[in-house]
């Protein structure tokens, strides 16, 4: 199964606080269906249909799938838990 199949957007606030965070260059830590991830938020691309934030960490970049991310922890208020 390819990501554009079985991808879910995310709600509209929560997108434009993670594009804030990409412009702040902000560190997170997110959790993920498989543990988690920590790192500074540099950009968020798209890829066949669906999204992804790119994390930058000592050990290089990383592209999370948008609708993967289980809660953000982050410095900036409002950012959190993403909605369903």
């Amino acid at each position: 199964m390819s990501d554009k199949d079985d991808y879910r957007p995310i709600a509209c606030g929560l997108h434009s606080e993670l594009e804030l965070l990409a412009m702040h260059r902000e560190s997170v830590r997110l959790v993920l269906p498989d543990g988690e991830a920590a790192g500074r938020v540099v950009d968020l691309v798209v890829h066949d249909g669906a999204e992804f934030l790119v994390l930058e960490s000592a050990g290089g970049r990383a592209e999370i799938r948008l609708d993967r991310i289980g809660e953000i922890r982050s410095a900036r208020p409002g950012v959190g838990k993403p909605s369903e």
